[in-house]
């Protein structure tokens, strides 16, 4: 189990669309009449509160860094923690196609659910502009948003990650003097309700291209005989294989995920015989030669 090295990104990727969520919020002033003045892309960056909120305390200088501008936004990981109300079955696996060839299967065990904890962090110097940022916000989420991550791109597995608003919090960072710059903090924490996978193994299993069942008219395993076989293969609706016509030559071509119908053929038999799988033949059964 451990020292099968892998590595899928899942946290790096909830991140990443954690982020992607805010990066389009604007900030509008307009003068008395209701013209607008200007209007601001709020910048959002990954990192501590507290890390801006230095940068809004130094002083600009020749030789030093200038103020950080506000408004801006900031996110960070809160908290991992594993999500029992979500489990599964430990041993159930489940089987999905190479995403690079399309011809070979994954062994993928069922993934674990996991809470990612995230605080969003408004940073403003006027109270109308965290108003104006937290209406763009609030009304997506009821109390959730979903989002569509591609968590494991080898098997391409994508998963509905909803990202859930738990508490909204304000803070007026306005201690000192005159001198002492203003700045309002509006903190919204979110927990994200993920999956991790673990490691993905190979298997010489093949894609399912046929499925073959034999009927028998009695129950009796011993003295049965088959009735009848039903076959379903895949049949193709476009031309793979560019000869101009849509056949039974473009079914091998077929791959997971492509718009395919089906051909059922029903066969009706009377001779005795059983198939062998491993052969891929029909054979006498033991059955009918015990009663010759």
């Amino acid at each position: 189990m451990l020292g099968n090295y892998f590595y899928h990104e899942i946290i790096r990727k909830t991140v990443i669309a954690f982020g992607t969520l805010f990066n389009d919020i604007h900030v509008r002033h307009d003068d008395q009449a209701g013209n607008p003045l200007s209007e601001l892309k709020v910048p959002v960056a990954y990192g501590p509160r507290q890390k801006f909120l230095a940068r809004i305390q130094q002083q600009p200088e020749l030789n030093k860094a200038t103020q950080i501008t506000l408004p801006r936004m900031s996110f960070e990981i809160t908290s991992i923690s594993y999500d029992a109300s979500r489990k599964a079955g430990i041993t159930q696996t489940f089987k999905a196609a190479d995403s690079t060839d399309g011809n070979k299967m994954k062994k993928v065990f069922m993934p674990v659910p996991y809470n990612l904890g995230f605080e969003l962090n408004i940073l403003v110097k006027l109270q109308d502009d965290g108003l104006q940022i937290l209406e763009q916000i609030l009304p997506f989420f009821q109390p959730g948003f979903t989002l569509s991550i591609d968590l494991v791109k080898s098997i391409g597995e994508k998963r509905d990650v909803p990202m859930i608003l738990n508490s909204i919090n304000q803070q007026d960072d306005y201690e000192g003097d005159f001198s002492t710059r203003r700045a309002l903090i509006y903190t919204l924490s979110f927990t994200a309700k993920t999956f991790m996978f673990g490691h993905i193994a190979k298997t010489p299993e093949g894609l399912i291209r046929k499925v073959q069942v034999d009927y028998y008219s009695d129950s009796n395993t011993r003295t049965a005989k088959r009735e009848q076989r039903y076959t379903v293969v895949p049949k193709a609706k476009k031309d793979y294989n560019d000869d101009g016509v849509i056949d039974k030559q473009d079914e091998p071509f077929i791959e997971p995920g492509d718009d395919f119908g089906f051909t059922e053929t029903s066969t009706f038999f009377g001779d005795g015989k059983d198939f062998a799988p491993n052969r891929g033949v029909d054979i006498w059964s033991w059955k009918t030669l015990m009663t010759r």
